[in-house]
């Protein structure tokens, strides 16, 4: 018996499984062979995490009181230079490594740091001692200079590899701490590059953070194509507060002052910073972060201000004999608000190396407790001021009551009995029937939190997605039902897919692809297009899927302000309003890069804005044309493409290229 357990086929020796198959990867070349597993992929999100991992570095001497300059510089090839005037990453032989310098270790070897223990750093943004040599592991060229002791140490690296052993570069006397440069190989990210836009953004949020900390932007003139300034100096007395009140602007908000502060931790713990406004009209948006790092899932500090201020706002209605606001809930207060929260402590622990998350079981009681006596002062010192926002909670937990008793009746009805469900992602109207809504399909949570203080809430609903969706075209049925974002797609519109698609169950009048107006968004409103033209092809046919029309340019002349679709429209604007004139002419990067105002003017308003219609022939051999095309352009065999771009090349003219 025992005999038949163990018998089989005979394993050919092509499928040989014994020790020589057991691969050991050694230094750096697991980050090589798994970059996703220490920065989350090879996406454009992951591509500047590399950023990210050299600024918190620098962060956290400044944090620490050791360092009060950083510099940032993006050059021509991709390459970036982070540097700061802290203490200087140690240049002396490792104990458990003589042969090496500790900044070889550091850069060659992971796990290795200053900051696994509190003796070097109080708190860090660094806690693995990964970030510093996965950048240099996933970078072609890196070179690192420190300056000690009045003397400057240089080393060069590719590919994790040290070019050569650390040297003595030449005396230093006025200069101290490390400067980093790298360029990200191409092996790994192919031709992806770092936008301005994007460093500049996290260059002056990083400086919010601290208030401490001067930091320095420069980028290569060359390099900008859009508002990005070449040259800037950040430096925030204020903090989070001078943060938050540049988000909201000039928004009329339910409280005549922020309720902002900053608390120390008992026994040293750390410290915590928050800013937070009421603007009226706001869908909210949120900013969480942990010694300088941006948790954008937010975490147990988010749910300790949560319960800071939902406790808080409670005691505040019992106080002044408001029995209702014993019934106010989370979302009541805190989904209307711009919030800003920032804590600093020891030893955080995070959901995964790319630090979305914060799971520290303390935080959530350190932030409570720090913020809620706050919050009652805050309340109470005016009241007034408590009773405004009480009665702007109220108002909305009344909303939401309402909201839930009316799809509780009326959208059963819409469903055909059937228990809804929708998408966390979508943000949804509040209109009882389908008549005169519409659902804009937006490109990344950015865009999403500007189209969401843009819209109409009664009659617009908005469901951000992730970057490029699936192509259908040339998926297989089982891949295409297991895309979550197709999954959110489906559901958000109700309707079912191919032969189950039933336009009468539609949840939305009109479909609206709304994205960047520039080579990206158009490849991802044509993988839509692509999406409904195959799993919905009815709704197109009746008229249902429109494109968004945002503009690319803003022209500026005086008083006079117009928005341009293209380059096309900018030279026409240019010739026949502005004559003559001085034309201040500024890019739009994408929906994200434009203030609500200016989203709702151009390209959400139906009063003002422009939209093109997407349909199908009503002739059934169209149709088929129509098919055939989308077939060689999105389909299996890039030959059809390749063909394609051949027989039409002719038909783009120079002046299209270089536009």
């Amino acid at each position: 018996m025992a005999d038949d357990l163990f018998a089989g086929a005979p394993v050919s020796s092509s499928g040989n499984y014994d020790a020589s198959s057991i691969e050991v990867l050694e230094g750096l070349e697991p980050v090589r062979r798994r970059p996703g597993m220490y920065i989350g992929g090879t996406d454009e999100r992951a591509f500047h995490h590399l950023a990210s991992e050299v600024l918190d570095n620098a962060m956290d001497e400044a944090v620490a009181g050791h360092a009060t300059r950083i510099e940032i510089m993006l050059e021509a090839g991709n390459r970036l230079t982070i540097s700061d005037n802290g203490r200087g990453i140690p240049v002396d032989p490792h104990p458990k490594f003589p042969d090496k310098s500790a900044l070889e270790v550091i850069l060659t070897t992971l796990h290795s740091g200053g900051k696994f223990s509190d003796k070097v750093y109080a708190t860090s943004g660094g806690l693995h001692g990964v970030g510093i040599s996965v950048v240099n592991a996933l970078s072609s060229d890196t070179t690192v200079e420190v300056a000690r002791n009045k003397e400057l140490f240089r080393q060069s690296f590719s590919q994790g590899h040290p070019l050569g052993p650390l040297e003595k570069a030449g005396a230093a006397p006025n200069r101290r701490g490390t400067l980093v440069r790298f360029v990200p190989d191409t092996a790994i990210f192919g031709e992806m590059k770092f936008k301005p836009a994007r460093l500049h953004r996290l260059a002056r949020s990083k400086a919010y953070l601290f208030a401490g900390v001067e930091i320095r932007w420069k980028c290569d003139p060359a390099l900008i194509g859009d508002d990005t300034p070449a040259d800037a100096v950040f430096q925030f007395p204020g903090g989070l507060s001078d943060h938050l009140r540049e988000q909201v602007g000039d928004r009329e908000c339910a409280t005549s002052s922020f309720f902002s502060g900053t608390q120390d931790f008992p026994s040293g713990a750390g410290r915590v910073e928050w800013a937070i406004a009421w603007p009226l009209w706001s869908d909210g948006s949120y900013s969480w972060y942990c010694n300088t790092i941006p948790t954008p899932d937010g975490g147990t500090h988010e749910a300790g201000l949560r319960a800071a201020i939902v406790k808080g706002i409670r005691a505040f209605g019992d106080l002044v004999g408001q029995k209702k606001a014993k019934d106010i809930q989370a979302e009541d207060v805190m989904s209307c608000c711009e919030v800003m929260l920032s804590v600093f402590i020891r030893d955080p622990q995070f959901q995964s190396q790319t630090k979305d998350r914060l799971t520290s079981p303390e935080a959530a009681r350190l932030v409570e407790n720090a913020v809620r006596d706050h919050f009652d002062h805050y309340l109470s010192d005016h009241m007034d001021r408590g009773k405004a926002l009480l009665a702007y909670v109220l108002d909305r937990m009344d909303e939401r009551l309402r909201r839930k008793q009316e799809k509780d009746v009326k959208r059963k009805t819409a469903t055909s009995a059937r228990k809804l469900r929708l998408p966390g992602k979508l943000t949804d109207c509040s209109a009882d029937s389908p008549e005169g809504t519409e659902i804009f399909i937006v490109e990344g949570d950015s865009a999403g939190g500007s189209a969401k203080q843009a819209r109409d809430r009664k009659t617009q609903a908005i469901l951000p997605i992730r970057g490029k969706i699936l192509n259908v075209a040339s998926a297989t049925s089982a891949k295409i039902l297991a895309n979550q974002e197709i999954a959110d797609l489906i559901q958000a519109i109700g309707c079912g897919t191919r032969k189950d698609c039933n336009p009468d169950h539609l949840r939305y009048e009109r479909i609206v692809i709304m994205t960047d107006a520039d080579v990206d968004g158009a490849h991802i409103a044509t993988l839509l297009m692509t999406f409904f033209f195959q799993e919905m092809p009815e709704l197109v046919r009746r008229g249902h899927l429109y494109l968004a029309q945002p503009p690319l340019y803003r022209l500026v002349s005086g008083g006079k302000s117009l928005y341009a679709r293209d380059d096309a429209h900018r030279l026409e604007l240019l010739e026949k309003d502005f004559k003559g004139k001085k034309v201040e002419v500024s890019r739009f990067k994408g929906l994200g890069e434009m203030n609500p105002m200016q989203l709702r003017e151009t390209t959400m308003d139906p009063a003002t804005r422009g939209m093109i219609r997407i349909t199908l022939p009503q002739d059934y051999e169209d149709r088929a044309g129509v098919r055939d095309l989308v077939d060689r352009l999105m389909g299996n065999n890039p030959a059809h493409r390749f063909a394609f771009i051949q027989e039409n090349a002719a038909a783009i003219d120079e002046e299209a290229i270089d536009a």
